[in-house]
């Protein structure tokens, strides 16, 4: 009887928010970046007239469930796309500054994935660099050394 060994899988770190992702993958041929944009807008503002300008209607406002629901929907897809881009990836840092890294967290329970993820953490608005040397720093991978010229 052979034991099979399971394929080591590179690791990456996710930093995201509601309107985009920073996707890290620790290669061996060094950190591969990926940004998705979410196309979602957070709090969609109503329409209509104001009450100050002139008559208010009911009807030309729109039903706040429904604006949910497109925003629900929206979020869905991203996050959708986003777990997409984290197939490849063994362990996953799953970090940023609100709600959207407990969404994509539960996301992926529901999926039966949650063994993948490494941790869920906070964190707050990053440059890219900082998050490459976050998700670098979380798994234990150095930063090449880069020599001075001589």
């Amino acid at each position: 009887m052979t034991k099979t060994v399971p394929e080591l899988r590179p690791s990456a770190g996710v930093w995201l928010d509601h309107r985009h992702a920073q996707i890290v993958g620790l290669t061996a041929a060094g950190p591969v970046t990926t940004k998705i944009v979410s196309h979602v807008e957070k709090h969609p503002e109503r329409g209509g007239d104001s009450p100050m300008k002139g008559p208010y209607e009911a009807r030309q406002v729109p039903a706040d469930d429904r604006r949910q629901r497109a925003l629900t929907g929206g979020l869905n897809v991203y996050y959708d796309a986003v777990i997409a881009a984290l197939h490849e990836y063994g362990q996953v840092l799953v970090f940023g500054p609100g709600e959207a890294k407990g969404e994509i967290h539960a996301r992926l329970l529901k999926m039966k994935q949650g063994e993948r993820i490494a941790a869920v953490e906070t964190e707050g608005l990053l440059t890219e660099r900082q998050i490459v040397a976050r998700v670098r720093a979380y798994f234990g991978v150095a930063a090449p050394r880069v020599q001075a010229p001589q």
